[in-house]
């Protein structure tokens, strides 16, 4: 069985599109095959994550700095608990430092933003490190929630 050259280069071609398409789904999806190097975890409660999912970005000033790594329900207080991996590149956190759930745009994915805190000067630093948690946190803002308060308060001031 004799394979022609044009039939060998068009299936070379064939196989190098798939492979670029799965390239490009993986970066779409922000899946690599590189990690992101050493890293460690953290834990936050809050009372409401809205949308946030397993493998939402965890930015600092718009810098992705790790991800949500699972969610889980605290069987103490039934509030979400959230694990979160911090990259080690982008080095320590202060652990006095806060979390809150935003949405990118309107309607857009939900992320987790942290806000270093600081460090006293003459005091010894306390940092975030493997297994500590972050204490101030704020939750995600729900739209529907917004949108049943401002027709709440406009139908009762109608009244007046």
């Amino acid at each position: 069985m004799k394979v022609d050259k044009t039939e060998f280069a068009v299936g070379v071609f064939l196989l190098l599109g798939l492979l670029a398409i799965l390239v490009l789904a993986l970066r779409i999806a922000d899946n690599d095959f590189v990690s992101d190097g050493d890293s460690y975890v953290v834990y936050a409660n809050f009372d409401n994550i809205g949308g946030l999912k397993v493998r939402s970005p965890v930015k600092v000033g718009g810098v992705v700095v790790g991800r949500v790594e699972a969610i889980s329900l605290n069987p103490q207080t039934f509030e979400p608990k959230v694990t979160i991996r911090l990259y080690k590149k982008y080095g320590d956190f202060p652990a006095n430092s806060s979390a809150r759930i935003l949405t990118s745009g309107l309607l857009g994915e939900q992320y987790i933003s942290i806000r270093p805190g600081f460090n006293m000067p003459g005091e010894k630093p306390q940092d975030l490190h493997n297994g500590s948690s972050i204490n101030d946190t704020k939750s995600a803002i729900i739209l529907e929630d917004l949108i049943g308060q401002f027709l709440y308060s406009a139908s009762s001031g109608k009244g007046k």
